[in-house]
């Protein structure tokens, strides 16, 4: 089913037509939770805390997030990383978790040249980081952007160019192309 489209269901009982927009359903686009202004092209950050503290900032200065959440949202990620790394392998972290500060999911993405570790799975370090946080009260929307970031990063060629990306307009050209090739 494409997204975007509609699917009919029919009720038991009283032979109405339900309508179930499969956008709801079907997966999220970066462009639904992505802070264009908190992408980072070049961390300078050079281990984890460092990292998220550096990224959920650009997510205080591109105005997502409120200065004084900025602790207690990098105390709620790096007490999920405690539970285990979020480091998925293949170069490739995902810092997540859900925080009453936020109203909506936002997210930004962030590149390290010299990589930091992550405590990864396969024991690389990180060079592409996709920091999430969303309410508590959406997890839907949560596990969606988790779905799309993952299915997206199993694409050799995406991280490929998103390690080679030398400016935010070049990662934001990416998700943009990755958004299109959804449907």
């Amino acid at each position: 089913m494409t997204p975007g489209r509609s699917l009919a269901l029919r009720s038991k009982g009283n032979g109405g037509v339900w309508r179930v927009s499969m956008e709801r359903t079907c997966g999220m686009k970066f462009s639904n939770f992505i802070e264009v202004g908190a992408i980072r092209a070049d961390l300078k950050a050079e281990d984890k805390r460092s990292v998220v503290e550096e990224l959920v900032g650009a997510l205080v200065e591109a105005g997502a997030v409120k200065a004084e959440e900025q602790a207690g949202i990098v105390q709620a990620v790096m007490k999920r990383e405690e539970l285990g790394s979020t480091g998925i392998g293949r170069g490739v972290a995902v810092p997540h978790t859900k925080h009453a500060s936020v109203n909506r999911l936002i997210g930004t993405v962030g590149i390290s040249r010299d990589g930091v570790d992550f405590q990864s799975l396969d024991g690389e370090k990180v060079q592409i980081l996709f920091l999430l946080v969303s309410p508590p009260d959406r997890p839907g929307d949560h596990l969606r952007a988790l779905e799309n970031i993952s299915r997206q990063l199993r694409d050799d060629t995406f991280c490929r160019f998103l390690k080679q990306a030398k400016t935010v307009e070049d990662i934001k050209q990416l998700l943009d192309e990755a958004d299109s090739n959804q449907g």
